[in-house]
């Protein structure tokens, strides 16, 4: 007798992942792939060179039909919202338009094509760096990031979206995970300013400040892929260090600027190029910003790997 036959086998599950050509869409993705046997679909507008050639990559708009032709089949099993466009330079008309019609799309399509589970990677910073905010935000606090921080808030809408598809489709198990500043060989705003030389503090500010590594970030994804996750997750690391401490670790030389002259300084400096660090994260190294990461340690089973110093250190790590 021969072996099964191809209409035997059992179907892999399949998930679809948006911003699957960034850093942590394709840990991920090779995470879910080679260590779980996942099928997976990769929706991004940027190319993915080197990708394994059982992992399907669709260079496309998520507003697009085609975009939308991919759920259309029916038989997507959960999807990783990793694709929300964090670019300061980039005009903000056009961040609105992808970010916001595209997250509506990516639920509409889930909701008409019955995928059971969608996971959406927002961040802890939509609660806002605050001079009143409490030692430790849980999951209940109001997101009040967009009134001092107009720059996120895209991904302070796009969290309020998924919140409100969360309740509105019971038959979806929807994830929403707030993780602290991600930190690793990636291209976003606490990595980016951690690797400066001559990073730029506030005089008289210093705030604690909480990291996660990358790596752990995509253990979290994971995690609430398991059935019966639903709900929203604080993701922390493994702990809270002042900032002064941190790049005092990485052998940084920091620049004090008094609090004054810092928004024109540093404005003038991003205009010309000679500074990554956008003039809208100002607060992130003034206030404190930390959160309670119980909840998922308890309903996710989640737990940061990565000591401190390696989380730390994850910055300066080979791309």
């Amino acid at each position: 007798m021969g072996g099964p036959t191809e209409r035997s086998l059992p179907r892999l599950r399949k998930v679809v992942i948006t911003g699957i050509s960034g850093r942590l869409g394709r840990i991920v993705a090779r995470r879910l792939h080679h260590e779980l046997d996942w099928q997976i679909v990769g929706l991004d507008r940027r190319p993915m060179p080197g990708r394994p050639k059982d992992i399907e990559h669709h260079q496309v708009d998520l507003r697009s039909k085609k975009a939308r032709d991919i759920f259309r089949v029916g038989d997507v099993d959960a999807l990783i919202h990793l694709g929300v466009m964090h670019d300061p330079r980039a005009r903000p008309a056009e961040l609105y338009s992808w970010n916001i019609a595209g997250t509506t799309k990516l639920l509409e399509y889930c909701q008409a094509y019955r995928v059971p589970k969608v996971v959406l990677l927002s961040s802890a910073n939509v609660y806002g760096p605050r001079p009143d905010n409490p030692q430790f935000l849980t999951e209940d606090a109001p997101l009040l990031a967009s009134q001092r921080f107009p720059q996120i808030r895209d991904l302070v809408e796009i969290d309020h979206l998924v919140s409100t598809f969360l309740w509105r489709a019971q038959n979806v198990e929807t994830v929403i995970l707030r993780p602290v500043h991600i930190v690793g060989p990636i291209h976003n705003a606490p990595s980016n300013y951690l690797r400066i030389e001559r990073p730029p503090v506030l005089l008289g500010f210093d705030p604690m400040v909480q990291l996660i590594h990358y790596q752990d970030i995509a253990d979290s994804i994971v995690a609430a892929l398991n059935p019966g996750r639903r709900g929203i997750y604080n993701i922390v690391g493994p702990g809270e260090v002042p900032l002064s401490a941190i790049l005092t670790e990485l052998g940084r030389e920091p620049v004090p600027i008094p609090h004054p002259f810092a928004k024109p300084l540093l404005s003038l400096a991003f205009k010309l190029g000679i500074s990554s660090f956008p003039v809208a994260e100002l607060d992130f190294i003034r206030y404190v910003c930390m959160v309670d990461g119980r909840r998922a340690t308890a309903e996710l089973g989640f737990r940061a790997r990565y000591s401190l110093r390696d989380t730390i250190h994850a910055v300066d790590e080979p791309a």
